[in-house]
């Protein structure tokens, strides 16, 4: 026969096991944010504009303008088949450049412009230590456009 210990211990570990789970998975689908493409992005339905989403793609060359003595930066986002224009407010990650890969966080409004107050910028995954670099050796380069799926 079970004794009151036992039932009150399983009881209890079964508590505590439940509780972790919801604490888990409780908040995780609405926290829970995936990256979509510029030619993914253009094409939302309007119940979609204002809520937070991340957009991944190429800053697109000679697009990034700076406003005079704000935090704003006006730059195009590409996936190679659309483009988008992104608004960002904020300090850039010191990686952040054009023609280089990032991830930008925000939103997107009815009149077509994403408002970012966040950017990961993307990095290449090809390392070379810089003494390497200054000796002038060179390797293959696999580059982001990989990553994003643009050809």
């Amino acid at each position: 026969m079970i004794s009151g210990k036992k039932i009150g211990m399983v009881g209890s570990i079964a508590i505590v096991v439940l509780g972790l789970g919801y604490l888990a998975l409780g908040n995780f689908g609405e926290n829970l944010v995936y990256f979509m493409t510029p030619s993914e992005v253009v094409t939302l339905e309007t119940d979609r504009y204002g809520k937070k989403m991340r957009v991944a793609g190429m800053v697109v060359k000679a697009s990034m303008k700076i406003v005079p003595e704000t935090l704003k930066i006006n730059f195009d986002l590409t996936d190679g088949m659309e483009t988008i224009p992104v608004l960002f407010e904020g300090i850039p990650p010191d990686l952040f450049k054009e023609g280089k890969g990032a991830v930008v966080e925000g939103y997107w409004d009815k009149d077509g412009i994403f408002h970012s107050h966040m950017i990961m910028a993307k990095h290449e995954e090809d390392y070379m230590p810089l003494e390497m670099k200054q000796a002038g050796v060179e390797f293959e380069t696999k580059g982001l456009l990989k990553t994003l799926k643009v050809n």
